[in-house]
């Protein structure tokens, strides 16, 4: 089934580059460029990613402000904007 219909991206393809390592809808968006057009999918990919099974997300989650800023720094962090595209969340 396609996730991502601009870029022709499928639900198996989306779990391949997860199983690849990439752990978010950002780094599913920079392996395949799913979620980068109109952001119609990217809940749909938040979704088949779920929550805690990424391999990496542990080294991400360790990490509670910037590299150089002080103790409890605002960290940024990645989130889909109203329209449903990827954006920089403050």
């Amino acid at each position: 089934m396609y996730v991502c219909s601009c870029f022709g991206i499928t639900e198996d393809q989306v779990k391949k580059h997860a199983d690849s390592g990439a752990c978010t809808p950002r780094q599913i968006a920079s392996a395949c460029k799913a979620g980068t057009d109109c952001g119609g999918c990217v809940r749909r990919i938040q979704a088949l990613l779920g929550r805690g099974d990424c391999p990496r997300r542990e080294l991400v989650e360790g990490r509670t402000t910037p590299t150089g800023a002080p103790a409890g720094a605002p960290v940024t962090t990645f989130a889909a904007a109203p329209d449903g595209r990827l954006s920089d969340a403050a």
